[in-house]
């Protein structure tokens, strides 16, 4: 029988080397299996049938042209991806990315954590990632119409609601699942489950764009109650302004805790006082409404501005106190330097709102120093659920309440954390998240792969 680390080894070599200059994706593959390395001991059969090679291989990655024409009548030529990664336990699932740093190295990461996220959820969904390196910020909505139309125009032959049903990530926000969606359902001529992210008039789902921000605090929240804490009157670091960073912001104040900073591209504000719901209110329509810069925030509210900084930053150079920390932006956000700058600050609890927003380095530090250290997979589940919960009303034809919604997803945030305690135990990793996420979400996959045979 192979050593563990020799077959995890082998298969993280052989990935650098076969997906050359995709480091994104190197960076989650090593994540990922070296917490499995107690899982090649206790499941030969898995080494047998090369589960550990198959895993990092996606079903099929999709490459397309997107021409489309600006309102000046000038073409423009963007690359659209979709990565179908996974599909053993039920249709490829995962977001639409538009960003000028998309490319197919960073939505194979996104994808290959997918599969574990959505596995985790307790939902029949596979993992799949794509988008475009379009770039939203500064088009006009006929601009994004006229994109959204021709990206789906190739899209639409690679979805379905047994197939794979994208959702929202950055850059695709309401807006865009609008016109994206009503392009599909004019040229496949059906109304299906495809795309969730609706708008609550054409088969969306309540609290949608809310989920994974609720679902990190609510993950938080069990990580400190496990440990006989709360959220009452800590001071909580927040990243970004997106949905994840506003509805994480509504949730630590639901919960009593005190929301102090968020970010964008430009810069940070800190808020001393909280960011409570009145000024929450006004974040919203800043971005949401109006899409303007944060700083806008500060000049309003005449609270500290940061040109240029990220709220890790601010924190490590400024020393600002925190509790906790919500990373909600995006990848590799916080490294080694800055996650001592938390320690420092006096933090001992991060759940991570973004997708891999801290690298190896920074995981390390929150380790050592005995963090609570809520995984992205783990902790930003909340999103992809209430997409899997949308699916479900589509298939059933039904409307559910704000309360059930919510209820739904605290149910499945308790039962994820539960999967990682049990499993971090199970596998002689007690109180280890990222080890129980990772184990949690990729026995339930390897499972069926097994009972598939060698396809």
């Amino acid at each position: 029988m192979a050593k563990s680390s020799s077959v995890i080894k082998d298969v993280i070599e052989k990935v650098k080397i076969k997906d050359a200059a995709q480091p994104e994706f190197h960076q989650a593959v090593e994540e990922v299996l070296t917490t499995l390395e107690p899982t090649v001991a206790k499941h030969p059969e898995f080494v047998k049938a090369k589960i550990y090679e198959r895993i990092v291989v996606p079903d099929r990655a999709i490459l397309f042209r997107v021409p489309w024409v600006d309102d000046a009548g000038e073409v423009q030529v963007n690359r659209g991806f979709r990565v179908e990664f996974n599909n053993a336990i039920g249709p490829y699932k995962g977001g639409l990315r538009f960003h000028p740093s998309v490319n197919l190295g960073i939505l194979k990461f996104l994808g290959f954590e997918q599969i574990f996220k959505n596995a985790l959820t307790t939902l029949p969904m596979g993992g799949g990632k794509g988008g475009s390196d379009f770039d939203p910020k500064g088009k006009s909505d006929d601009e994004v119409m006229r994109f959204c139309y021709a990206f789906m125009r190739e899209l639409f032959r690679h979805i379905g609601p047994d197939r794979d049903v994208p959702a929202g990530d950055i850059g695709v926000g309401g807006r865009e699942i609008g016109f994206l969606y009503g392009y599909y359902k004019k040229i496949v001529n059906e109304h299906t489950g495809v795309l969730t992210g609706k708008g609550l008039e054409y088969g969306g789902s309540l609290i949608r764009p809310e989920a994974t921000g609720y679902g990190t605090v609510y993950f938080a929240a069990e990580m400190l109650a496990a440990n006989g804490k709360d959220f009452k009157g800590k001071r909580v670091a927040v990243s970004g302004s997106g949905n994840v960073s506003q509805y994480a912001i509504e949730k630590v104040n639901d919960l009593g805790g005190i929301p102090i900073t968020c970010s964008d591209s430009n810069g940070t504000i800190v808020d001393e006082s909280g960011i409570d719901p009145a000024k929450l209110a006004f974040l919203l329509d800043l971005k949401n409404n109006r899409r303007g810069r944060i700083k806008e925030y500060a000049d309003k509210h005449k609270v500290k501005y940061y040109e240029g900084l990220s709220v890790w930053q601010v924190i490590k150079e400024h020393g600002l106190k925190v509790d906790i920390a919500l990373p909600c932006a995006t990848q590799n956000e916080l490294d080694e330097s800055l996650a001592k700058g938390l320690v420092d600050a006096g933090c001992y609890c991060v759940s991570e709102g973004a997708n891999m927003p801290s690298d190896l380095a920074a995981i390390k530090i929150y380790q050592d120093n005995g963090f609570l250290y809520g995984p992205a997979k783990a902790a930003n589940a909340g999103g992809v659920a209430v997409s899997g919960l949308e699916m479900s009303q589509n298939s059933m034809r039904l409307m559910w309440s704000r309360e059930e919604v919510d209820a739904k997803l605290l149910g499945i945030m308790k039962s994820i954390h539960k999967t990682c305690l049990d499993t971090a135990e199970a596998y002689g990793k007690k109180g280890d998240y990222l080890t129980g996420a990772n184990i949690g979400g990729f026995v339930k996959v390897a499972n069926a792969m097994l009972a598939y045979g060698i396809v």
